[in-house]
């Protein structure tokens, strides 16, 4: 075939049907599972769809995506949010970031924060350490690191977070002390709203509907329950089956179980790319905030994030928990209540951005291409990877 897809995920998913649009139809999609979606697939628990692979919605700030996913899930199929996410942080439920809206907090800790961002090493000129721990106290300052950005990170991605790289942070603003002091006086936040400021959620499915009618437009183009055990990149064959003049790699690379053809030093690189397993647990119990999703740095809690369904889901109750696979106690819950992703997070190690451009660029010259949260080893939301297959799909046109 022309074109082999590993993976109906979003990114795969998007890709295949973006090739549709382009007159392209000679090409295959494989999944492991025997549905489509990856971690954006739903199911229903308590009579109302949740989303098994944890929290995701639709952005808005990007119209092409928006007019691509809406040829296959309506526009009045969706309702309109401004986002409420929330951070509880000691004794306070404060909005989130918590940069811009330590305001809300209760006015002796608002003095204490204070007096840590003011003597943060960014603000004093002081140089950019390079381990991840050290980086979040210089950019952040002692309060914001301690109670609640190197907790928080520790329950998310592992208690070892200098394994991490500090190349991915640099999204995180300055906090500016004169900015702060005249939030707390104004009362009022200031600086950007993060991602997903608006969103839009499906009114009566869950987010995974969306991927299931990409999957049903490719009709027979799909084989189910057919993982990539096995890539033959000078061949480019998988499974020692499957043949294509290109593959497109959407799964994560350490799923596959035998790469042939790589050279040794991107076979042993492959090894030390890292990523962190989650669990999704629903909880039949009504919470008292507006809030569409909190996050809690809390170590005494075993889950990070709690997401209200019944505040963005209409007519459900509830909300769901994620927390990280080696935190999750088992014991004496219902399996029907839970859902465990072995594939959650791509890990930000160190040295992970050279390695992927150095696989991905070799890769690339045998006709195998990595694409999406997996394919690219980066933490990229759903809108971020449609927008990346629908660009990928008119470049190799």
């Amino acid at each position: 075939m022309k074109y082999l897809i590993l993976g109906a995920g979003p990114a795969g998913l998007s890709f295949a049907n973006r090739l549709l649009q382009n007159g392209i139809d000679d090409f295959l999609v494989l999944e492991k599972e025997d549905e489509a979606g990856g971690l954006c697939r739903s199911r229903d628990i308590g009579g109302s769809p949740l989303d098994i692979g944890g929290g995701h919605f639709l952005d808005v700030r990007d119209k092409e995506v928006l007019d691509f996913l809406f040829g296959f899930m309506p526009r009045e199929l969706w309702d309109g949010y401004e986002r409420d996410s929330r951070i509880a942080v000691g004794d306070n439920i404060i909005n989130s970031p918590i940069e811009a809206n330590i305001w809300q907090m209760k006015i002796k800790d608002q003095v204490e924060y204070l007096k840590a961002i003011a003597v943060a090493g960014c603000n004093l000129g002081k140089p950019m350490p390079d381990k991840f721990v050290d980086w979040i106290y210089w950019k952040l300052g002692d309060k914001i690191a301690e109670d609640y950005m190197i907790p928080y990170n520790k329950k998310m991605f592992g208690e070892d977070l200098n394994e991490l790289g500090t190349y991915w942070l640099n999204k995180l603003p300055n906090v500016s002390f004169d900015e702060t002091l005249i939030s707390c006086l104004e009362k009022k936040a200031y600086g950007t709203q993060p991602g997903h400021a608006k969103f839009f959620y499906p009114k009566e499915f869950g987010y995974g509907e969306l991927w299931l009618r990409l999957a049903k437009a490719l009709g027979s183009r799909i084989r189910y329950g057919e993982k990539a055990k096995k890539l033959d990149i000078d061949g480019r064959c998988v499974n020692d089956t499957y043949k294509a003049d290109i593959i497109i790699n959407t799964v994560p690379w350490t799923a596959i179980d035998r790469i042939d053809g790589l050279d040794e030093d991107l076979a042993g690189g492959l090894k030390k790319l890292k990523h962190s397993s989650v669990v999704i647990e629903y909880i039949d119990e009504q919470l008292d905030t507006p809030a569409h999703w909190i996050y809690y740095p809390d170590p005494g809690l075993d889950y990070h994030r709690i997401l209200v369904r019944h505040n963005f889901c209409p007519g459900s109750r509830g909300y769901w928990t994620e927390t990280n696979l080696t935190r999750f106690d088992k014991s004496g819950k219902d399996e029907d209540n839970y859902h465990i992703n072995e594939y959650a997070y791509p890990l930000n190690t160190t040295g992970k951005q050279e390695f992927m451009k150095e696989l991905l660029d070799r890769t690339r010259t045998k006709g195998i291409y990595g694409l999406g949260r997996w394919g690219e080893w980066q933490h990229y939301n759903s809108d971020v990877v449609v927008a990346r297959a629908i660009r990928l799909a008119d470049e190799l046109r």
